[in-house]
C-alpha cells in the first residue's frame, strides 16, 4: 500500500494549469468588481470645518531615544 498522495505542480497534468489560471481570472474579476464599485461610490469629501493638524499631538507615553 502506498502512502497519501500529495499534488505538486505537475502532478494534476494539464489540469494544474487550468485551475491555476482560472484561480488567476476570479482574482481578476474580483479586482474590477471591486475598482468599478470604487468608482461609482461617491466621493467622501473632509469636514471644512476640521483642519488636520500639520504636527501630531504628542502623547504622554512617548520617551525620546538618546
Amino acid at each position: 500500500m502506498t502512502g497519501p498522495v500529495i499534488l505538486a505542480h505537475g502532478a494534476l497534468g494539464d489540469w494544474d494549469e487550468v485551475i491555476f489560471l482560472g484561480v488567476a481570472v476570479l482574482f481578476l474579476v474580483m479586482m474590477g468588481i471591486s475598482w468599478f464599485r470604487s468608482r461609482s461610490a461617491p466621493l467622501e469629501e473632509p469636514d471644512e470645518h476640521e483642519i488636520p493638524s500639520a504636527a501630531p499631538e504628542q502623547a504622554d507615553d512617548r520617551f525620546r531615544l538618546d
